[in-house]
């Protein structure tokens, strides 16, 4: 086909192809009840007015077991992706999960011997060690690309095209996650500061290192 005869049909194909949003940006402060920031919090946008966009597959995910600790604590990850848990310790640990989003049991290993965990469902995957209570971690499985984590300073930095969307807010302290909707506009960033009314953590204690059978 010729140059000429070529221009009808790159036109056609633009016109077709969806038009792309301008970028806007989200910052929000979360704080305690006492105005001190909180980490840990996962807040995600989903798009009110058309479908999440397609997304290639998600990088893998590792959460450590190291010094009686998985590590992170929290972590958030799009729908697909897969999450292994090389032991670090000198001892054995016993990972598993009874979440709905995702029910796993990895038995009793050292090492980087088992194999990755694949989160195809989204929701809340609490995950634990059989032997050591105090041991947790949470996974955040989610059904959109636009996501982020609180860190010390209480801050979560969000970049996703204009329009209207679904902000949840999930925090193992909360009672439930905060669903709100809000507009974002291309001008300025839309900021806000916003207090959590959290829980008691009423996790088990990790014990001593100086107790029988807790030393790393």
């Amino acid at each position: 086909m010729t140059p000429r005869l070529l221009l009808p049909v790159l036109a056609g194909l633009l016109a077709l192809a969806p038009a792309r949003l301008p970028a806007a940006e989200h910052l929000l402060t979360l704080t305690d009840a006492k105005g001190k920031p909180v980490a840990d919090a996962v807040v995600s946008l989903f798009p009110l007015d058309r479908p999440p966009p397609p997304a290639p597959p998600p990088p893998g995910l590792i959460i450590a077991q190291r010094d009686g600790e998985f590590i992170p604590l929290v972590v958030a990850v799009r729908v697909g992706a897969a999450v292994r848990f090389p032991n670090e310790d000198r001892i054995q640990h016993h990972v598993y999960s009874l979440s709905p989003a995702k029910r796993f049991d990895l038995p009793l290993h050292g090492g980087d011997t088992i194999p990755a965990v694949v989160l195809d469902q989204p929701g809340v995957v609490s995950v634990g060690c059989n032997i050591h209570d105090w041991m947790r971690s949470y996974v955040v499985v989610l059904d959109t690309p636009w996501f982020a984590r609180s860190e010390t300073d209480g801050l979560v930095r969000l970049t996703a095209p204009a329009g209207r969307y679904r902000r949840e807010i999930w925090h193992h302290r909360l009672a439930k996650p905060l669903v709100t909707e809000l507009v974002l506009a291309d001008e300025t960033p839309l900021a806000e500061t916003l207090p959590l009314t959290l829980r008691r953590d009423r996790h088990p204690v990790r014990r001593s290192l100086t107790d029988p059978g807790s030393s790393y």
